[in-house]
């Protein structure tokens, strides 16, 4: 068998194979005599049907098929061991099967061609002199006394008012029920799902829709208002997005806050401190660790975008596909937890598909950077971290223990993973970095792209998902530099804790403290 090689572009190569006149023969005959021995036929006993018998029923041009797909199998699995190619994925007939079969004569030669991915050539440019900006985050004593103040927001007791209308700060309890607005300022059709009975709702920015909470304020006990209400163009509910609406709202109670004193008695009750110094000293230091993460976090995608833009890369499509593969079921995964019937959502091609080509994108440009990551750990010969190494394995054994794993896909996964984190750091030692006050490179562009890197998922929106969401409150995103501190919040806390995502406003107040519970659990 002769074997010639050529590169091809999209790190694929070409390899030209032929095969000599003793091999096609022997594989024809291989069929043949297998064949023969499996096949069964009126007439005639399993392994006994004669030759000539068998070739007339099933016809020549199948046993010659049956015999050159194994023969173009073996000896591409032949090639690829003696050119000493490192094959990415299935290969690839650039010959036309069809056409093969009608050259192929047992007994005679045969050539033919396939391709095959092969991992890329990485040229990072000139990363040993990389210069950036980056965003400092810095400190601010501020955040402390903010986060005490939710907590005791969280620990209030609610005591009826009477005597005054409501005001922001307030917890309300409502009837309410919303209406399109018709072109000229009259209720229209019912909104599906914006529906509800004593419905208690607290009287904070970002905690419903915005303009309901302005409209409620100024309103007494047992009065009913109606209150036009704006939906935001970015609205999570496609239907709802940009539509001005009305609610009618009938104010059934208000309820005020009184608020625990910040002394030792409320760090005690609230957290596991003794003392409001100690809780105020742990405060600082979890938010001065958060600001150095959030600003090295901060360096770390300023190096990776320099990476992304200079490195010199043709990436195959195996490993593009398979990266698309990862984040599409890492973005399942995400929904599931929130609740979304997955199955449903991907239950047409025609989605998937499109889930696809959204997240392509992200999967070439992650993929420049941590190839070009795994280059420079090759050639700066940095170190591979044994121990940890067995730590994180470790640590995905216990995670997955109810999984089968490759263990050798598991250490590859590992070893790369601490391979782009000392690529890394080796940069962020090298680099020449100039740090600039937070907010002033921020671009919506750059926002994208962090987001991107904090959920490692694409990012994508789904117009299934979207028709699965009734009316979405304009819900306050969590603090993502929230101290991960252990305060015992009661139930009166779900709420604030539902305000990870958007959610379905329930028809009822059980239903509400229903969703409420369950957000707690996630």
């Amino acid at each position: 068998m002769k074997v010639t090689q050529e590169k091809l572009p999209a790190s694929q190569v070409a390899l030209n194979i032929e095969i000599s006149a003793e091999a096609s023969k022997q594989a024809y005959e291989d069929v043949v005599r297998s064949l023969s021995r499996t096949i069964r036929l009126p007439g005639f006993r399993q392994g006994k049907v004669p030759r000539q018998i068998l070739l007339q029923r099933l016809g020549s041009q199948r046993v010659r098929a049956e015999a050159l797909e194994k023969l173009v199998q073996d000896s591409l699995d032949k090639a690829i061991e003696k050119v000493e190619v490192e094959v990415l994925g299935n290969y690839q007939l650039v010959s036309h099967f069809d056409e093969l079969i009608e050259q192929y004569k047992p007994g005679e030669p045969l050539t033919f061609a396939a391709s095959v991915d092969v991992p890329p050539a990485v040229e990072p440019g000139d990363y040993q002199s990389i210069s950036i900006q980056a965003e400092e985050v810095v400190y601010d004593e501020q955040q402390v006394t903010d986060f005490l103040d939710r907590q005791r927001s969280k620990q209030a007791t609610l005591v009826p008012v009477e005597g005054r209308p409501a005001q922001l700060g307030d917890v309300v309890v409502v009837d309410y029920k919303g209406y399109l607005q018709t072109d000229t300022g009259e209720v229209g059709e019912p909104i599906t799902g914006a529906e509800a009975t004593d419905f208690e709702l607290e009287m904070e920015s970002g905690r419903f829709l915005e303009d309901l909470i302005q409209g409620i304020v100024g309103m007494t006990v047992a009065s009913e208002q109606q209150i036009p209400v704006q939906f935001p163009d970015d609205y999570a509910r496609e239907d709802l997005a940009g539509k001005a609406a009305l609610f009618t709202v009938t104010l059934q109670e208000i309820k005020e806050k009184e608020l625990p004193e910040l002394d030792d008695e409320f760090a005690e009750e609230a957290s596991e401190f003794e003392t409001m110094a100690e809780l105020r000293e742990h405060l600082e230091t979890q938010h001065r660790e958060r600001a150095a993460q959030a600003t090295r976090a901060n360096i770390e995608n300023a190096i990776a975008k320099v990476l992304q833009e200079q490195t010199v890369i043709d990436l195959p499509k195996t490993l593009i596909d398979q990266e698309v593969d990862r984040q599409v079921r890492q973005a399942m995964v995400e929904m599931e937890r929130y609740g979304l019937d997955v199955d449903k959502l991907f239950s047409s091609s025609e989605v998937v598909e499109r889930v696809r080509e959204e997240a392509r994108p992200e999967a070439i440009r992650k993929l420049r950077i941590s190839l070009s990551l795994r280059e420079i750990a090759k050639r700066e010969s940095l170190p591979l971290d044994e121990v940890e190494t067995d730590r994180r394995i470790k640590e995905i054994l216990r995670e997955l223990d109810d999984r089968q794993l490759d263990m050798k896909r598991v250490r590859e996964f590992v070893e790369n993973e601490l391979r782009e984190e000392s690529a890394l750091e080796w940069l962020r030692e090298q680099a020449t970095i100039k740090l600039v006050p937070a907010g002033t490179l921020a671009t919506d562009e750059d926002d994208d792209e962090l987001a991107a890197d904090a959920s490692d998922a694409p990012a994508m929106e789904l117009d299934a998902a979207a028709a699965t969401v009734e009316v979405v409150a304009e819900r306050a995103e969590p603090d993502p530099d929230e101290p991960a501190v252990d305060i015992d919040v009661d139930a009166a806390d779900s709420t604030a804790a539902a305000t990870a995502e958007p959610v379905a406003v329930p028809s009822t107040a059980d239903e509400a403290d229903e969703s409420e519970a369950e957000a707690d659990d996630d």
